[in-house]
């Protein structure tokens, strides 16, 4: 990895060194939408799915028990995180440490190209999340989708909330990709992936998709 993505793997495994233990059991009260998208993948029968920044494995876990018979694949930066999800997934999936917005797939996990990708509440602590956009878009077979869920502009809240809300995420290294709506419109010209955008609980998450021609 560059030293860019070295130094962010180590702040990663800083804020998630005692933090993993707790994850899953706290976010569970303001990830919203990870089911959603997790539901709107469906992935083909026997299809791959590739996580990235997948975590402690949760939405791996869950993509497992929705569909069965799915290759599971999962990319993270932090070796932390990574502890925790091959502890919950053993077998079930394949996992691996590298950086999202720039990664050897044949290297890692011996293929080129997944039918799903998903980036679930990641873009908004990754730097080059755009980048990140363009290499999932890069790793999918044809007819392949990416999806995305992440924080949003809150713009159905009161203002008070939404300036607490801003600086709690803060603590964590969360920044909320207002633009992203923006960035898969042109990803999509760019790589003539069909495009998809929503917002969801009044403007509290967002996903989107890209999928690429089959």
């Amino acid at each position: 990895m560059s030293s860019v993505a070295d130094s962010h793997a180590a702040l990663m495994d800083r804020t998630y060194r005692r933090q993993r233990h707790i994850y899953d059991l706290t976010r569970r009260f303001f990830l919203f939408g990870r089911d959603h998208a997790i539901r709107a993948m469906d992935p083909p029968p026997g299809g791959s799915v590739l996580e990235i920044a997948c975590g402690t494995g949760r939405n791996l876990a869950r993509i497992d028990a929705l569909v069965p018979g799915c290759r599971l694949y999962g990319l993270d930066i932090s070796q932390e995180m990574l502890r925790s999800a091959r502890a919950r997934l053993g077998s079930r999936a394949m996992l691996a440490a590298g950086d999202a917005t720039q990664f050897d797939a044949q290297a890692l996990f011996g293929r080129d190209g997944f039918d799903r990708i998903l980036i679930s509440y990641a873009v908004s602590m990754i730097p080059d999340w755009a980048g990140t956009l363009r290499e999932g878009v890069r790793h999918l077979a044809p007819g392949g989708a990416l999806h995305v869920v992440d924080f949003h502009d809150l713009g159905g809240y009161p203002a008070p909330f939404r300036r607490a809300h801003r600086a709690w995420l803060s603590r964590f290294h969360v920044t909320p990709r207002l633009d992203l709506g923006a960035a898969v419109a042109r990803i999509g010209v760019e790589t003539g992936c069909a495009v998809d955008h929503v917002t969801l609980y009044r403007g509290y998450a967002q996903a989107a998709v890209l999928k690429r021609p089959a």
